[in-house]
C-alpha cells in the first residue's frame, strides 16, 4: 500500500520536471532554430509523461483497493475482539454501562477508526514525504525562491497544532453525547408501551430534543472550528502561488530562472495545495479516530472479574444430577455498606429440588447469580460436586448449570433457535419434548411453528409465552443443576398447574434450586429454604415450616402466596 502510494507520488512529482525539460529543451530550441528542431526529444518526453500518468493512475487504483480492504479487515478484527471481550465481561459491567454507550463504541467509533486507517494514515505519510521532496526540488531550482516558499508553508504547522488541541476536546464531547442520545432512543423504543400508557410522548420527545440539541451544538462548534482551519489552509497555498508568480517572473527576467523552471516551480507548488488542504481532513479524522480508539480501549482495557482458573481442578466424575453446597456465603455489592447475603449455608443432594422463599429484596436472585458465577462471593465458597466453582473452567461450569429467570431474555431468531441455545444440535424430538414440558403449545399456532422469528426480546409474545420458551430452553439443556428464578410468575392459574405438573417430572432427574413466590411452585420442592434479609433462617418441608416458622407462614399467607392457606 505504502509502496504503491509513494511510487505514484514520485511519478506525479517527476511530471513537472519533464515539463521543464520540454520547455527549456525542444520547445525553446524550436523557437530559435525552427519547428522541426527537437521533435524526437519532445516525443520521448511526451511518451514518458504519459507513461508516468498511467503509472500514477494504476498505482493509485491499487493503493485504494489495498487500503479499503486492509481498513475493512482492521475494523472487522477490532469489532470481533470487542464483541468477544464484551462476552467475557461479567454482568455487573453491563449493568453499569448504558447500552447506547456500548453500541456507539461497537459501531460509530469503529467506523471512525476505519476511515482514518483507510485514508488518513496513508495521506499523512504521503503529505510529509511529498512536502520534503518538493521543497528540496524547489530549492534546487532556485534556492531563494524555494526557501521563501517553505517559509510561507511554515505557519501550517502552528495552525495544525492549535486545531488539534481544540478538535480533540470537541470530538470526545460529541461522541459521549451521541452515546446518551443513542441510549435515549433505545430506551424510548423498548419502553414505547409505557410511554403510551402514561401519555408521556411529549415529555419523551422533549428529553430527546434536549439531547439532540446538545449534539447539534457541539457538532456546530466542530464545524466552525474545522471551517476556520480549512479556510486558513486554503489561504496559504494561494499566497505561495501569488508570491511565486511575482518573484518567479522577476527571476526569469534576470535570467536567474528559466521559463521551464518557473513552470515546473508553479506546478510543483500546486502539487502541495491538495496535501495542505487535505491536512485539515486528515487531522479531523485523526482526532476522531484517536478519541474513538480511546473509547474502545476503555472497554478492552477492562479486565474480566470472572475468569477460568489458571490451574483448573481435575475433572470430576460426571453425574446426571449435581451436589450443590453453599458454605458460609457472603456477598456485598461494590460500594455497598451492607452485605446482600450473610453467612448462607445450604446443601442440595443430587436429585433434590429445593425451593428458595423470601420477601422481595431478601437476596434470592443474587444467590442464584452467585451459583451461576455471574459474580463471586465476598467470603465463603460454593461447591459443585465437591469442587469450588471458582476452580472450575467457566465452560465446564456453565455446561453443568441451566437458568431460567423471571424476566426471560429471548433473541430475535426463531423459537427453535431460542430453545436450542443451551443445547445446539439437539434433535427436533428433544425440542418438542422441552416445549411440551413447558406447556408451550402455543408455538404450534404461530405462523411458521417453531421456525417463527419472534422479534427482538420476544416482544411479539406475551410475558407468559416468553417465560415458557425460556423454561423450555433450560429443560432442553438437561443440566446437572437447574436454577429457576420464579419461572411461573407470568402464567395464569390453569397454565401454571399444567407447567407445575410437567416440571415435577423434569426436576426428578436434576438437582434444582427454585426461587418460589407461590405455594404451587413450592409444591415442586423436596425441601424449602427461607431467606430473610440475606440469611437462611430455616429449612424443611413445606408443612413443617408452616407449623414452626412464623416468617414462612407470613410469606405463604401474604400477597406473595395469595390464594392458599395452611
Amino acid at each position: 500500500m505504502l509502496t504503491a502510494a509513494l511510487i505514484a507520488t514520485g511519478a506525479e512529482i517527476v511530471i513537472p520536471l519533464l515539463t521543464k525539460a520540454a520547455i527549456d529543451g525542444p520547445i525553446a530550441g524550436a523557437a530559435k532554430r525552427g519547428p522541426a528542431h527537437g521533435d524526437g526529444l519532445l516525443l520521448i518526453i511526451g511518451v514518458a509523461a504519459l507513461a508516468l500518468g498511467i503509472t500514477d493512475a494504476v498505482l493509485n487504483m491499487i493503493r485504494r483497493w489495498i487500503t479499503a480492504s486492509a481498513a475493512a479487515r482492521l475494523e472487522q478484527s477490532v469489532r470481533e475482539d470487542l464483541y468477544a471481550h464484551l462476552q467475557r465481561l461479567e454482568p455487573s459491567f453491563h449493568e453499569e454501562w448504558q447500552s447506547g454507550q456500548l453500541l456507539s463504541r461497537a459501531t460509530t467509533d469503529l467506523s471512525a477508526i476505519r476511515r482514518f486507517a483507510g485514508f488518513g494514515v496513508v495521506f499523512l505519510i504521503i503529505t510529509v514525504v511529498s512536502f520534503a521532496v518538493i521543497v528540496a526540488l524547489l530549492i534546487g531550482l532556485n534556492p531563494l525562491l524555494g526557501l521563501l516558499t517553505a517559509a510561507v508553508f511554515a505557519p501550517v504547522t502552528l495552525l495544525c497544532l492549535r486545531f488539534e488541541r481544540g478538535y480533540r476536546t470537541l470530538s470526545r464531547r460529541v461522541q459521549d453525547q451521541q452515546d446518551d442520545l443513542a441510549t435515549n432512543v433505545e430506551e424510548a423504543a423498548a419502553g414505547i408501551r409505557v410511554l403510551k400508557a402514561f401519555g408521556r410522548r411529549k415529555q419523551a420527545s422533549a428529553a430527546h430534543l434536549a439531547l439532540a440539541r446538545r449534539v447539534y451544538q457541539t457538532q456546530a462548534s466542530k464545524a466552525r472550528l474545522r471551517g476556520a482551519f480549512w479556510a486558513s489552509l486554503d489561504l496559504v497555498p494561494n499566497v505561495a502561488i501569488a508570491m511565486i508568480l511575482l518573484l518567479g517572473a522577476l527571476a526569469v527576467s534576470r535570467h536567474e530562472l528559466t521559463t521551464g523552471g518557473l513552470v515546473a516551480f508553479v506546478a510543483l507548488v500546486l502539487q502541495l495545495v491538495w496535501p495542505v488542504e487535505a491536512m485539515g481532513y486528515i487531522l479531523a479524522t485523526g482526532q476522531e479516530a484517536a478519541t474513538a480508539a480511546q473509547r474502545v480501549y476503555e472497554i478492552l482495557d477492562t479486565p474480566p472479574a470472572i475468569t477460568s482458573p489458571a490451574a483448573p481442578a481435575p475433572p470430576q466424575r460426571s453425574r446426571a444430577a449435581c451436589e450443590l453446597v453453599l458454605d458460609h456465603v457472603q456477598f456485598r455489592y461494590p460500594g455497598s455498606p451492607q452485605p446482600v447475603l450473610r453467612d448462607v449455608c445450604l446443601r442440595l443432594v443430587p436429585g433434590e429440588t429445593v425451593a428458595l422463599v423470601g420477601a422481595t429484596g431478601s437476596g434470592k436472585t443474587t444467590l442464584l447469580h452467585l451459583i451461576a458465577r455471574f459474580a463471586d462471593p465476598t467470603t465463603g465458597s460454593i461447591r459443585l460436586n465437591g469442587t469450588d466453582i471458582r476452580e472450575l473452567p467457566l465452560p465446564v461450569l456453565r455446561s453443568a448449570i441451566a437458568c431460567a429467570f423471571e424476566d426471560p431474555t429471548l433473541f430475535s431468531v426463531s423459537v427453535k433457535e431460542n430453545v436450542m441455545l443451551g443445547a445446539p444440535g439437539a434433535p427436533d424430538a428433544a425440542v418438542a419434548t422441552a416445549l411440551a414440558a413447558a406447556q408451550a403449545e402455543f408455538v404450534a399456532d404461530l405462523p411458521w411453528g417453531d421456525q417463527t422469528r419472534i422479534g427482538e426480546q420476544g416482544m411479539s409474545l406475551s410475558g407468559g409465552q416468553r417465560q415458557r420458551i425460556a423454561l423450555a430452553r433450560a429443560v432442553l439443556a438437561d443440566p446437572g443443576l437447574l436454577l429457576l428464578d420464579d419461572p411461573l410468575s407470568a402464567l395464569d392459574v390453569h397454565t401454571e398447574a399444567k407447567v407445575t405438573a410437567a416440571l415435577g417430572e423434569v426436576l426428578a432427574g436434576s438437582t434444582a434450586l427454585v426461587v418460589a413466590h407461590r405455594p404451587s411452585t413450592v409444591a415442586l420442592a423436596d425441601r424449602v429454604a427461607v431467606l430473610d434479609e440475606g440469611v437462611i433462617i430455616a429449612t424443611g418441608a413445606h408443612r413443617e415450616l408452616l407449623e414452626g416458622c412464623p416468617r414462612y407462614q407470613f410469606l405463604m399467607t401474604s400477597d406473595l402466596g395469595a390464594g392458599v392457606r395452611g
